[in-house]
């Protein structure tokens, strides 16, 4: 929706008027109440009479006193250097002021950036219960926080132990013998599931187990797999190095060496 046009000012004392009543709401840069008062008048002579005056009354801050103030409001808030340069830009402070702003304020008061962090982590997680470790990264880095002050952070609370991957959250709520079929039944081999079990987090303390069992339910047969995914393709196993392609291939999928030397052979008297 286009906002409705602003009452031209007819008077250099209207653009006053008008400066004046956006910065009794807040602070703002000097290039910020420039572009609101353009808004209200055209004349550039009386914007840029109205923004001089403010800065020698004090009225209007440089930027870099703008920037000075944010720092100082930021750092008692906890936000970190990344948040704070992040906004700044933002609203139009150059870089060059923003860290002259940021090192002026650490500097008087003995900010410590680390202690921040943990200060932030602390009170804002008792414990680690119904969060992960990436919703956590995300949060204190969205708060300005580098990576390093957060494992320090993390470090620190008493909780830490509790603080897991999405991906280990995930694979608490697997069930092994579901997920052995389903990787079984894309014709992956025994060394293949458990390797991508093992990078998915699953605990495979019972996996001998579970695997014996379904081996003698019959839900998985390795012998017959290995077979079948060689029967999909088409090597021409009297040739050396199509038979040597063949294993190479079978080998990857994650089948053994007696399993693929059954399925070549039992191909073989087929």
């Amino acid at each position: 929706m286009q906002r409705p046009p602003l009452r031209q000012a007819k008077t250099i004392d209207n653009v006053f008027n008008s400066a004046y009543w956006h910065l009794s709401q807040q602070d703002f840069t000097i290039n910020e109440i420039r572009s609101k008062l353009e808004r209200k008048t055209e004349n550039q002579e009386w914007i840029d009479t109205v923004l001089a005056r403010l800065i020698e009354s004090g009225y209007l801050k440089s930027d870099f006193e703008f920037a000075v103030r944010y720092c100082e409001l930021a750092f008692s808030h906890e936000l970190g250097t990344g948040a704070i340069r992040r906004k700044l830009q933002q609203r139009g402070v150059s870089i060059s002021e923003i860290d002259s702003a940021i090192e002026r304020v650490m500097d008087e008061q003995n900010v410590d950036t680390f202690e921040m962090a943990t200060s932030r982590l602390l009170g804002k997680y008792d414990n680690f219960h119904g969060t992960n470790k990436e919703k956590v990264f995300a949060q204190m880095t969205s708060k300005g926080f580098s990576r390093v002050e957060i494992e320090h952070a993390l470090s620190q609370h008493p909780q830490r132990d509790t603080l897991r991957s999405k991906l280990a959250v995930k694979a608490d709520k697997v069930d092994l013998s579901s997920e052995i079929i389903k990787l079984y039944n894309k014709g992956k081999g025994l060394t293949l599931i458990e390797q991508e079990l093992k990078q998915r987090l699953i605990d495979l303390s019972d996996f001998e187990e579970t695997l014996y069992q379904l081996t003698l339910t019959g839900d998985v047969d390795f012998y017959h797999s290995c077979k079948e995914e060689l029967a999909k393709k088409r090597y021409d196993l009297t040739d050396y190095k199509q038979k040597s392609k063949a294993y190479a291939y079978l080998s990857r999928k994650g089948f053994s060496s007696d399993e693929i030397k059954e399925a070549m052979r039992l191909d073989d008297e087929a």
